[in-house]
């Protein structure tokens, strides 16, 4: 049984630690549920545990204080999400124990893992049960009893992981979210798949294809279409780091305030600078508070709220990981600022080529694609800004969550006034569009587009990525949906009944015009068929039937 560990060993256990985390990382995103339903936990915990493994390939340690504190260094600058800090937290405690160790045992090891437990709960907030720091602290305990028994290190280690499988397996019953999806705690199994690497090591295993942590009994996989959008508090994952300008600076005046703008805080610091993660509203007044305390190096900011939808759909999650891509796309093409030529100009986003048309065809200057799954960055509207020949451009953004960056383009534009009008369908963006009048002032234009798009209710049709209960509706995979002003209005097996259900609403039944907008998964015929239905059970009101070519919805169908 090894006894002590080194410089030298301990920096392989972290590489083999983040190579377990690294091949598990898509399992673990799919336990993803708390605190958000973002599945990105895996990710940013190999990713995390990747700039430690990184750091120390470039050197050799001989001294186990020395690699402690490098990985602990390399983890606070590489800390992504909630349980990528919290990791960073119990690495920089462990390191602070064994700062001045050359070699250390088991009694060390569980000191140090004692140690991290206690940086972790401190810099956490509102520290919750079920979660991470659950484990951690449980593993530690059980290290501190296992080091009175025997004081060779892999007796410790090993005892610290059976003890934290039991707590992994009790996650879901302490924690009501995870009880709802049916799963144990993403960042808990996580950190137990490192320390598993970090044993596999000490023992001269080899590093893993496709390391394994004996199964839970809990479901491998967590049921995201069970969690609406009430279970997120604040919309944006925000992480950022400061140098600071003083070493000895006192956080917790920030810590409080950051507190009262937020939710999940930690905050991991070292001598020179911190690092934070915070779910908030408002990360603009996150990150300007911060300069109170030092330099702003960098910054990520994520909506939760559309990676949850994604995640419900079955889609693909954006994230900041895109923005290479992206920033290569933006390099490639050369910006164009257009002079004005007219008073107004307008630009639109939309999904599907038929939607881009029915907006070409009444005038817009520019459609910028996008939408439910694929939502337009800031620069990308305003690229599109600054193209439209125009003094004053009016954005119709027709989705709810494009309306925020679209707001950013204000005062951002190049000679130009930008106006948001913020609608949040394609219907509603038409039926503002026909309201603008190019010889009225812009404020009667903005009161006139927002009263028309205010008349506008849209129904949309899509179908059902898993079985889930949601808002009291036993809902199956394969069903049909339809929401009715965003919220759920029924599922069926038929798509037909589904329809004429939707038809019978009185919202439908008070219209006086209704416009169906198609799907590309949706063949005409089967379109005028949906025509013929809306037009026997809605006499009373003018029906016309259009190809949207949008993905993911059947149908988009407005009523006014």
């Amino acid at each position: 049984m090894i006894t002590t560990i080194d410089g030298a060993l301990f920096a392989r256990m972290i590489v083999h630690g983040s190579a377990c985390i690294n091949a598990q990382k898509q399992q673990i995103n799919e336990l993803n549920v708390f605190p958000v339903p973002d599945g990105d936990t895996g990710t940013n915990m190999s990713m995390t545990m990747g700039t430690a493994a990184d750091e120390l390939g470039k050197k050799s340690f001989t001294h186990v204080g020395d690699a402690a504190n490098a990985t602990a260094n390399a983890l606070l600058r590489g800390a992504r999400g909630n349980s990528g800090v919290i990791l960073s937290l119990l690495f920089r405690g462990l390191a602070k124990a064994v700062k001045e160790k050359d070699v250390i045992d088991g009694r060390d090891l569980a000191i140090a893992l004692d140690f991290g437990v206690a940086a972790a709960y401190k810099a956490v907030m509102k520290p919750a049960e079920g979660t991470i720091l659950t484990v951690s602290r449980l593993s530690a305990a059980a290290a501190a009893a296992a080091a009175r028994e025997n004081a060779a290190a892999e007796y410790v280690l090993e005892h610290a992981l059976q003890e934290g499988l039991v707590a992994l397996e009790h996650t879901t019953e302490q924690n009501p979210v995870l009880k709802k999806a049916g799963v144990v705690d993403s960042g808990g199994k996580g950190f137990l798949v490192i320390l598993q690497g970090m044993l596999d090591e000490l023992r001269g295993l080899p590093l893993p294809e496709g390391a394994s942590l004996p199964e839970p009994k809990r479901q491998d996989k967590a049921d995201f279409a069970a969690l609406g959008d009430e279970d997120i508090t604040f919309t944006y994952d925000t992480v950022f780091i400061v140098r600071k300008d003083d070493p000895n600076v006192n956080l917790e005046p920030y810590r409080a305030y950051l507190n009262s703008i937020g939710d999940s805080l930690v905050i991991g610091e070292s001598d020179e600078e911190f690092k934070v993660h915070v779910h908030t509203d408002i990360p603009g007044a996150a990150l300007t508070e911060s300069a109170k305390y030092g330099t702003l190096e960098l910054a990520k900011i994520e909506n939760m709220r559309t990676q949850a939808e994604d995640l419900a759909a079955g889609k693909h999650v954006q994230s900041t990981d895109d923005l290479d891509e992206v920033e290569e796309q933006l390099e490639a093409a050369e910006p164009v600022i257009a002079a004005p030529e007219k008073k107004y100009g307008v630009v639109a986003v939309a999904a599907g080529e038929g939607m881009a048309a029915v907006f070409r065809d009444l005038g817009v200057d520019g459609v910028i694609s996008g939408g439910q799954t694929m939502n337009p960055a800031t620069e990308d509207i305003l690229r599109q800004i600054n193209a439209t020949p125009a003094e004053v451009v009016f954005v119709l953004p027709n989705n709810k969550n494009i309306i925020m960056a679209a707001e950013q383009c204000i005062g951002l534009a190049e000679g130009k006034q930008v106006v948001v009008i913020p609608s949040k369908t394609v219907p509603q963006g038409v039926s503002a569009l026909l309201l603008l009048d190019p010889d009225g002032s812009v404020e009667d234009n903005v009161s006139a587009m927002t009263d028309a798009m205010a008349a506008v209710s849209t129904a949309e049709v899509t179908y059902a990525a898993r079985d889930s209960d949601f808002g009291g509706f036993a809902i199956k995979h394969g069903d049909y949906m339809a929401l009715l002003n965003g919220q759920l209005f029924d599922t069926q097996k038929s798509q037909d009944k589904l329809l004429k259900k939707l038809a019978k609403e009185e919202i439908f039944q008070n219209a006086e015009f209704i416009n169906i907008y198609y799907g590309e998964d949706v063949k005409q015929s089967e379109a005028e068929k949906t025509l013929k239905l809306f037009t026997a059970v809605c006499p009373n009101a003018e029906i016309t039937l259009l190809s949207g070519g949008q993905p993911v919805y059947y149908y988009m169908i407005s009523a006014e």
